[in-house]
């Protein structure tokens, strides 16, 4: 596919839906619930567990960009149950 200066490409595409699939904001002020979680973890640990169990449900199929956040809850769990 070949793109001239000053064209305009479009998001979506007809043949293939997936592309429009990540345009919107990640939830939880844009850091997605991952990163959120991890974050009131220090106040509320209880949330890196919340975490961890999406991650380990593989929520991430839903939004890769999940992905990160969640697993890093997950290792702030294993963190906290080995020390």
């Amino acid at each position: 596919m070949k793109q001239r200066e000053g064209d305009y490409v479009p998001i979506r595409d007809s043949e293939n839906v997936q592309l429009g699939m990540f345009d919107k904001p990640l939830p939880c002020f844009g850091c997605g619930i991952g990163w959120f979680s991890l974050l009131l973890g220090f106040v509320f640990p209880l949330m890196w567990y919340f975490s961890a169990i999406l991650y380990f449900g593989k929520y991430y199929n839903k939004d890769p960009r999940e992905r990160s956040g969640l697993a890093a809850c997950a290792i702030a769990v294993s963190d906290e149950i080995n020390y």
